[in-house]
C-alpha cells in the first residue's frame, strides 16, 4: 500500500515490452491499479501503457522501454544504495537493507549500455543487484543465434558478476534457490540466466511469432486449454490465487511498521545520523544552502567549466546529496569534489565516481541513482559526447527526475581537437527534448544561478553548457 516505501525492494522490468507481466504482478499483490486499468491496456490515458512509465503508474520504478536503459538504470540504484548504506548503516541498524531486482532479456544484453554499466556494476562490486536474465533466445526477427553468439556466462564472468544458470523456466523452486544463493553471496553483482521459452502454452512457442504478434481468438483459446485454463473466460482471477497474492498487502506492512520501529530507535541511538536520514529521505536541500553558493565577487576571468567547478566545490559540503563524476574527463569537467574521495569498493561513502569512458552508462546510471531517490546526481563530459547519452537524457526527461548534465567544451571555441569534438548542432538538439532545462551560461554569475536552478528543479533534469575558453564577468 505504500508504493514509495523507503526500504523497498526495487524491482526493475529493463524488458519493458513484457508491461503486462508487471501490470498483472501488481494488481495481484495489491497496488493501487484496478483491473479496469488492467482492461485498458496499451490505451490512451490509461495507467498500463505499452511499455512502463513511472510517473503513470504506482509500483512501476523506472519508465523502459529503449532496451539496456533499465539494465544501466539499476546499475545507478546499486550506486545510491551502497553509498547511502555507507553513510547511515551501523552494527545492528541496518536501515538500508535491501537488493536491486531486474529482469532483462536478449535484447537488453545486446545493447551496448547494459554492457558498458555491467562492466562498471562488477568493477564496483555491487552485489546489491540481483539480474534475471530471460534467456529464451527469440527476438522479433527470429532465433538470437541471427545476430548474438557469444556465451553470456562467460562474457559477465569477465566483468566480475557471479553467474548461476536456471535449466527450466517453470522450475519456480529452483529460481526461489538461485535468487536465494544470490542474496548471501557477496562481492559481486549476481547474473541468474533462466531458460525460457517464448510463448509458453501457445501453439506457436518458442518462436518469433509468440514475441509480439496478436494471437487470435482460437490461439488463446488453445493455449488456455494448454494450460488448464478455462477458456471462455476473460481476465478471471481464481479466488484463492488472488488471495495468496493478496498476503503481499499484509506481509509488507508488517515489514514496514518493523523497519519503521527499527528507524526509531536508530534515531535514538545515533540522534545526528538520524536527523540526517530523516532530511535526506525527504529528498529536500538543506535549509540554507543557497548561503554556500559562491558570489564571484572580483573574480577573474575564466572558463565558465571552472566556474561550474568553484561551484560545486563551494556547495558540496552544504548539499550531501550531491554525487557525481565524470566520463573519465575529471580535469577537463572540473566535476571533482575536492573534500571526498573516489568511490569505490570499500569506499562507497565517498561522492567522486569515476564512471570511465562510458557516457551511455553515465547517463542511464545517473537516472537510476535519481530514481532510486535521496541523492542528486551529476555527471560530466564534453558536449559533443551527449550525443551518447541522448536516449538517457530523454528519458530523465520523460521520468521526471533531478539529473545535471555538465557538458563543458560548448562549442567550436574549443579550439584544437577540430571538428569531431566541436559541438555545432547539439545545443539545438538538446533544447529540443521537452522537460529538459539547458543553460548555457555566460560569466560566473550566470553558472552559479544555472546551478542554483537546476538544484530547485527537483523534478526534470538540467543541462550545462559550458566554455572552455575564458569569460570575462558581466557586471
Amino acid at each position: 500500500k505504500n508504493p514509495k516505501w523507503f526500504n523497498r525492494d526495487r524491482f526493475l522490468l529493463s524488458a519493458g515490452h513484457g508491461s503486462m507481466l508487471l501490470y498483472s504482478l501488481l494488481h495481484l499483490t495489491g497496488y493501487d491499479l484496478s483491473l479496469d486499468e488492467i482492461k485498458r491496456f496499451r490505451q490512451l490515458h490509461s495507467k498500463t501503457p505499452g511499455h512502463p512509465e513511472n510517473v503513470l503508474t504506482p509500483g512501476v520504478e523506472i519508465t523502459t522501454g529503449p532496451l539496456g536503459q533499465g539494465f544501466a538504470n539499476g546499475v545507478g540504484m546499486g550506486i545510491a544504495q551502497k553509498h547511502l548504506q555507507a553513510l547511515f548503516n551501523r552494527d545492528g541498524f541496518p536501515v538500508i537493507d535491501h537488493f536491486i531486482y531486474c529482469i532483462c532479456s536478449d535484447g537488453d544484453l545486446m545493447e551496448g549500455v547494459s554492457y558498458e554499466s555491467a562492466s562498471l556494476a562488477g568493477h564496483l562490486g555491487l552485489d546489491n543487484l540481483i539480474y534475471l536474465y530471460d534467456d529464451n533466445q527469440v527476438t522479433i526477427d527470429g532465433p538470437t543465434s541471427l545476430a548474438f553468439s557469444e556465451d553470456v556466462t562467460k562474457r559477465f564472468e569477465a566483468a566480475g558478476w557471479e553467474v548461476s544458470v536456471v535449466e527450466d523456466g517453470n522450475d519456480l523452486g529452483a529460481i526461489e534457490y538461485a535468487i536465494a544463493e544470490a542474496q548471501t553471496s557477496t562481492g559481486k553483482p549476481k547474473l541468474i540466466r533462466i531458460k525460457t521459452i517464448i510463448g509458453f502454452g501457445m501453439p506457436k512457442q518458442g518462436t518469433n511469432k509468440a514475441h509480439s504478434d496478436a494471437p487470435g481468438e482460437e490461439a488463446v483459446k488453445e493455449t488456455k486449454r494448454n494450460l488448464d485454463w478455462p477458456e471462455n473466460k476473460q481476465f478471471f482471477i481464481p479466488k484463492d490465487a488472488l488471495a495468496h497474492f493478496r498476503k503481499a498487502v499484509k506481509d509488507g506492512a508488517a515489514r514496514e511498521k518493523d523497519w519503521n520501529a527499527l528507524v526509531k530507535a536508530y534515531e535514538k541511538q545515533f540522534p545526528d545520523l538520524g536527523k540526517t536520514l530523516k532530511e535526506t529521505r525527504s529528498n529536500e536541500l538543506p535549509q540554507g544552502w543557497e548561503t554556500a553558493l559562491p558570489k564571484f565577487d572580483d573574480v577573474e576571468a575564466k572558463a565558465t567549466r571552472a566556474y561550474s567547478g568553484d561551484v560545486i566545490n563551494a556547495i558540496a559540503d552544504k548539499v550531501p546529496q550531491l554525487i557525481g563524476g565524470s566520463g573519465d574527463l575529471t580535469p577537463s569537467n572540473n566535476t571533482y569534489i575536492k573534500s571526498s574521495s573516489n568511490f569505490e569498493p570499500g569506499r562507497y561513502a565517498n561522492r567522486n565516481i569515476h564512471f570511465g569512458i562510458r557516457e551511455h552508462a553515465m547517463g542511464s546510471t545517473m537516472n537510476g541513482m535519481a530514481l532510486y531517490g535521496s541523492v542528486i546526481p551529476f555527471g560530466g563530459t564534453f558536449q559533443t559526447f551527449s550525443d551518447y547519452m541522448r536516449p538517457a537524457i530523454r528519458l530523465a526527461a520523460l521520468s521526471h527526475i533531478r539529473v545535471i548534465f555538465v557538458y563543458t567544451h560548448d562549442s567550436i571555441g574549443l579550439g584544437e581537437d577540430g571538428p569531431t569534438h566541436q559541438s555545432v548542432e547539439h545545443l539545438a538538439a538538446l533544447r529540443a527534448i521537452p522537460n529538459l532545462a539547458l543553460i548555457r551560461p555566460c560569466d560566473a554569475h550566470e553558472v552559479r544561478e544555472a546551478w542554483r536552478a537546476a538544484l530547485l528543479r527537483s523534478d526534470h533534469p538540467t543541462a550545462f553548457a559550458l566554455s572552455r575558453q575564458k569569460v570575462d564577468v558581466i557586471d
